[in-house]
């Protein structure tokens, strides 16, 4: 342990074996309180993270938990999950970042599932006014993140230019191939587009693995994201392949969980798997939960076939799992990954690009979905001005699916 309280790795790769089995325990636990409690979404999360680690506990100096943070954000995925991760690896070794993965993901996989399972049972006419205040909710929530992101990521003609090209193109290119098009054409333009901009800021390097471990990690996860379709077409395992998309959905996310949307209905709705109806309620319902978004894929998961608990299990693990493999893997290069001149200029041009999917993804299918009719309209807008007023989103979701409830 520092002298300033923080924790010092000399040698990364020996924590998971030396660590006492108690700070495994100690990081579940703090983890799992936070998994209970952190709504918000990834951003409150990260202040969450930085107020029970750095300030309270002091686990780790400011200054590290910032290059963490950097890191998670230059990498695709769900950034609070990664830097959830990343706490417990220095915290504990490999035990750590399980424990961290699973403590703070957990309660709201739990109450994902169960919504699944539940709304799967309610499906009927009883239920279609619930549903119909949900979706509805989540047009608002949705546009929400729209108007916040497009302020952050694509402020100033050049970048909402970008946003806009790379919105098209995924409006014009249907499934997950729109989507990799449109994160490789922002991240080209910001190249070309974005003035010279020195690399980001160096300091001294976070406690990594080794760098072979981090390249045995990194191929780990071509693996993962490219075996699975032809595995499952080899043997007939239809849930293998539907384990893959959701991978590959894990493993393309920049820019916040709101972004994972288009992603995961391409891959399900798109394929029949999932109702649209069903999907926008169980996107409305993650908003009400604790806990990473991504714990939609949980949800998705309940109700794609196989279905059920297990279908659950394997979709939270299968979208999850490039977020683990990243952020260890990546930990060994970060330092040489933010020296390179066009890191922040790529980097810019993909954000940009994350507010053109989402903003496609608002176009077709949430915003047609979602208001259907005056009254599903009103819900929204009303939903809408709730959340610029700084109501809770959990709060706006549940009253939305109550108004539905009464009077849709």
């Amino acid at each position: 342990m520092a002298a300033d309280g923080t924790s010092s790795v000399a040698d990364p790769d020996a924590v998971s074996s030396a660590a006492p089995v108690g700070r495994a325990g100690e990081v579940f636990r703090a983890f799992l309180v936070l998994g209970c409690t952190s709504f918000g979404g990834p951003t409150a999360h990260l202040s969450y993270f930085r107020e029970s680690f750095v300030a309270r506990r002091r686990w780790l100096a400011d200054e590290t938990y910032a290059d963490l943070v950097a890191l998670a954000q230059f990498l695709p995925g769900p950034a609070s999950s990664q830097v959830g991760m990343g706490i417990g690896w220095m915290r504990a070794g490999w035990a750590g970042l399980l424990a961290a993965f699973v403590g703070f993901t957990l309660p709201s996989a739990l109450l994902m599932a169960g919504a699944a399972l539940g709304l799967t049972a309610l499906l009927g006419p009883e239920a279609t006014g619930l549903l119909a205040g949900l979706k509805a909710a989540a047009v608002a929530v949705v546009a929400q993140a729209l108007a916040a992101m497009a302020s952050s990521l694509a402020s100033g003609g050049r970048r909402a230019a970008i946003a806009l090209v790379c919105g098209a193109l995924a409006l014009l290119v249907a499934g997950p191939a729109g989507q990799v098009g449109a994160i490789a054409l922002g991240a080209g333009l910001g190249l070309l587009l974005e003035p010279a901009s020195g690399a980001l800021a160096s300091r001294d390097p976070l406690p990594a693995p080794r760098r072979r471990t981090g390249f045995a990690l990194l191929a780990v996860l071509a693996l993962v994201l490219v075996l699975p379709g032809p595995l499952a077409a080899l043997f007939d395992w239809p849930a293998l392949d539907l384990a893959g998309r959701f991978a590959r959905a894990g493993a393309l996310v920049f820019g916040g969980g709101h972004v994972v949307l288009p992603l995961l209905e391409a891959e399900t709705v798109g394929r029949g798997l999932v109702s649209e109806t069903g999907f926008l309620a169980g996107y409305g319902l993650a908003q009400a939960v604790p806990g990473p978004l991504f714990t939609f894929a949980t949800y998705l998961g309940a109700l794609a076939p196989p279905g059920g608990w297990g279908g659950a299990l394997l979709a939270t693990l299968a979208i999850f799992l490039p977020a683990g493999l990243l952020i260890a893997g990546a930990l060994p290069f970060w330092s040489r990954l933010r020296a390179l001149p066009g890191a922040r200029r790529a980097l810019a041009g993909v954000n940009a690009a994350v507010v053109g999917l989402l903003g496609a993804a608002f176009l077709d299918p949430v915003l047609p979905a979602g208001v259907t009719s005056g009254a599903t309209a009103l819900v929204a807008l009303l939903a809408l001005a709730l959340l610029l007023a700084g109501t809770p989103a959990p709060l706006v979701v549940l009253g939305a699916g109550a108004l539905g409830w009464l009077g849709l």
